[in-house]
């Protein structure tokens, strides 16, 4: 197998860039499910091989439902990433998480109406990874630890809701969503994961508290203000984080999600079109 042994970066709201990279370099980066979000920035930080992505491009160009998730992650995979932290921004619909905290979290429900880009297969290749734990454990205990080091506010575990946007949560969603007992709310991560499993690469969220949604009733309902008013801190927090997790994370991929399509292809090699493999491209390098 293939050892890859960089680490992605998929930075949200508020994350455009990361200081103190060296030996950075610009890649553009072409795949066969259109162009990723932005060009990747390459280089070394905290002693690690690292690629930094800007979810939304550097000027914030893309909405939520714009974004290529096939596209960012095949660009990642290409680029030999193995391990993937992804920030975002997210509304928090429990009490306990407060503007600025941090939460990880370890489940996902899915409230877009885009799985058909949520997945690499089709087309002549059928797959179907498993998915229960769909955030990886060891990467996700890594930046709880990291977390506890740096005496941050993070709470471990919990459950993000993933909505389509661009429109925020209406008062009776949201109120749904508190009594339903998830965590918090975003638009983007639940089709990284889902792509990130399929290119069997680790993956697992920061999610950077910025406000109570709109269920709260004593707390002022989420607008962007009030967003980018907390965006600066927790974009300080997350770069903080990332840098001590980075010396943290194995040097060779080792964890079950870097082979989680061994089982899971169905449609058997000999019946495998010349033009899904060729599309499908780094995500089959192992099985070919």
């Amino acid at each position: 197998m293939k050892k890859h042994h960089r680490v992605g970066i998929i930075g949200g709201s508020g994350l455009y860039e990361i200081e103190g990279l060296t030996k950075r370099r610009w890649v553009k980066v072409s795949t066969p499910f259109g162009a990723p979000s932005d060009q990747l920035l390459t280089g070394e930080l905290a002693g690690r091989q690292v690629v930094f992505l800007p979810r939304h491009g550097r000027k914030h160009r893309l909405l939520p439902s714009e974004l290529n998730h096939r596209a960012n992650i095949y660009a990642l995979k290409e680029l030999d990433v193995a391990w993937i932290l992804s920030v975002s921004a997210v509304g928090s619909l429990q009490e306990q998480h407060r503007p600025c905290d941090i939460v990880l979290p370890n489940q996902f429900v899915d409230r877009t109406k885009r799985s058909q880009e949520h997945t690499f297969f089709g087309g002549g290749i059928v797959a179907h990874v498993a998915f229960a734990e769909p955030v990886c454990p060891e990467l996700r205990g890594l930046l709880r630890r990291a977390c506890e080091e740096l005496a941050l506010p993070a709470h471990d575990g919990g459950v993000y809701v993933n909505m389509e946007g661009p429109a925020f949560s209406t008062r009776a969603e949201s109120i749904a969503n508190h009594t339903q007992g998830y965590d918090v709310i975003g638009m983007t991560n639940l089709g990284e994961a889902k792509c990130a499993r399929e290119a069997q690469i680790a993956y697992a969220t920061l999610a950077m508290v910025t406000d109570y949604d709109a269920w709260k009733d004593d707390e002022a309902h989420v607008t962007v203000e009030l967003v980018i008013e907390n965006l600066k801190h927790n974009a300080e927090q997350a770069k903080a984080t990332i840098r001590r997790v980075l010396p943290l994370i194995p040097s060779e991929p080792n964890c079950s999600c870097h082979s989680s399509l061994r089982h899971a292809i169905l449609t058997p090699r000999a019946a495998w079109p010349k033009s899904a493999i060729r599309r499908l491209g780094c995500i089959l390098t192992d099985y070919l």
